[in-house]
């Protein structure tokens, strides 16, 4: 146990600078980098499945549907297990799973045995995440929170840019197996530098396992992001399955809320809420994931099927975005520390609304170079944004409560992704229904098939829908910037409990009062 009233160390030191911080950073680099570039890799090769399968695409979509209900299903649990069995072990046997996972992938025999173990890639995958986030948060303390949230956002703003690229190449060059085997050599460096690098010793005196809350929340979550998911790939808010799918998530959803708020001991502590800062955070951090995940939806859409371009291509595209954000984000991490986020993640937001208005007026022959320019300066903005929010709501709370406020952010950010994501591909369907009716199946042809069969006319009215579905984005975006605002604009006090323990590895453990 760390001792109280110990200090993390000056605001102006950066955490990197300390090895054993910088070594901790890249293990938890590699495994969240591999799983969210995984939530984006397969979808390029969903037709090459679909062909080389000779299944339906509704099937194979689930190679992707069942890995997104693997993560809900087990980041409601990841807090709690990190103080059953500790960090160090759960992100060993998380990088197992996931590992495993990608090679029975690769060896899949069919449809069904592919989307099992996809799901079962997903378990691991799952809690890499918000396991990593947490021994960075423990790590670094609150005074340096916002540098160490810039570590993790790395992963969490490249790897949906970077998967359509990477995934691109595999599949024109290589077998789609190499999709999942990919992971594989990754997963055992990765497990390797764990089992060297990652210390142990922070397992602390967990609660009894929530067994109500359990069977309340993932399943609440399950069932409400497939809704949100069906409702974004064509089924439309009408759809008899997508409405009692988001009925049954939001009512099983406000059950656990209100079991948690009468157990003494809940899966996940809802009281974290009563802290304004905490809350304002994952409010704004509900609304920024929602705007930048639903543009990054749009953008591939809009390069494939109005512009010809294959799925290489429109993720090369996107690569302007993921330069940006990788420029800025060490720079709204420093400035978080010493600033506070409340002055620096509305000025992030700021520029990302001034980065996405010229798409609001895109058309089949606009400039990409005028594309690009935009896409840059919104990954600019994009890079103060989201992590220097997540910071924002570790400074709120205590240092024993790091866990589970993580598992909260990461449920917050997984909801909004798919919220943004859900409503903008609404938006885009009713918008083509009424410009171009009976035409929303181009969104789902191949890329070049849609465009090669466009006349002028419905070229610019697919782009005029378009161009709705953007302002959409700059919507969500505004009102993401008025949330910013409540965000604490003082510098995090020092932390009682940050530090090293006693043979100079950086502590995540404290004393529980």
């Amino acid at each position: 146990m760390v001792s109280q009233g110990r200090d993390d160390g000056p605001a102006h030191v950066n955490p990197l600078d300390d090895p054993l911080i910088r070594r901790l950073a890249a293990v938890v680099i590699i495994g969240s980098f591999m799983s969210v570039l995984d939530t984006t890799i397969v979808n390029v090769a969903i037709e090459t499945l679909s062909r080389d399968f000779h299944s339906p695409l509704s099937t194979i979509q689930w190679v992707t549907t069942g890995y997104l209900l693997a993560l809900a299903l087990v980041i409601p649990m990841s807090g709690w297990v990190v103080e059953r069995f500790g960090s160090r072990r759960m992100w060993l046997v998380s990088l197992v799973l996931f590992t495993l996972g990608s090679a029975l992938c690769g060896l899949a025999w069919s449809p069904a045995s592919l989307i099992v173990f996809r799901f079962l890639q997903g378990l691991g995958g799952g809690m890499l995440m918000p396991i990593g986030q947490s021994v960075l948060a423990r790590a670094a303390g609150p005074q340096r929170m916002g540098r160490m949230m810039s570590v993790i956002g790395v992963p969490t703003l490249l790897g949906p840019v970077f998967g359509p690229v990477l995934g691109g190449l595999i599949v024109d060059n290589l077998s789609w197996r190499w999709i999942f085997f990919v992971n594989v050599p990754i997963g055992v460096l990765g497990f390797a530098l764990s089992l060297k690098w990652l210390p142990g010793g922070d397992r602390v005196e967990a609660s009894r396992f929530d067994v109500i809350g359990m069977a309340l929340l993932s399943p609440g979550l399950a069932v409400l992001l497939y809704g949100l998911s069906e409702a974004g790939v064509g089924s439309g808010l009408a759809d008899p399955v997508v409405i009692g799918c988001l009925a049954g998530g939001a009512l099983l959803i406000a059950a656990f809320v209100m079991h948690a708020r009468r157990s003494e001991q809940p899966l996940l502590d809802v009281r974290l809420f009563a802290e304004r800062g905490f809350a304002a955070a994952n409010v704004a951090l509900f609304l920024i994931v929602a705007a930048i995940y639903g543009a990054m939806f749009l953008l591939p859409l809009y390069y494939q099927v109005l512009r010809g371009e294959s799925a290489l291509s429109a993720g090369l595209l996107m690569a302007p975005q993921g330069i940006g954000a990788a420029l800025m984000m060490p720079i709204g991490g420093r400035l978080t520390d010493r600033i506070g986020p409340g002055r620096v993640v509305p000025i992030g937001m700021t520029v990302v609304i001034v980065g996405t208005v010229f798409y609001t007026q895109v058309s089949p022959t606009t400039s990409y170079a005028l594309l690009a320019l935009s896409l840059f300066v919104r990954g600019l903005g994009a890079g103060w944004t989201i992590m220097p929010s997540a910071s924002a709501a570790y400074a709120s709370i205590r240092h024993d409560s790091v866990p589970r406020a993580t598992t909260a952010l990461n449920i917050v950010m997984r909801i909004g992704g798919s919220f943004g994501t859900a409503v903008v591909a609404l938006v885009l369907q009713r918008q083509i229904d009424t410009r171009l009716p009976g035409a929303s199946h181009l969104l789902s042809e191949s890329a070049g098939t849609a465009a090669r069969r466009l006349s002028s006319h419905a070229a610019g009215q697919l782009g005029h829908a378009f161009g709705s579905a953007f302002w959409t984005v700059l919507v969500m975006t505004c009102v993401g910037l008025g949330a910013t605002f409540l965000l604490p604009k003082r510098r995090p006090p020092a932390a009682a409990t940050a530090g090293t323990d006693g043979h100079g590895q950086p502590s995540m453990v404290s004393e529980r009062t």
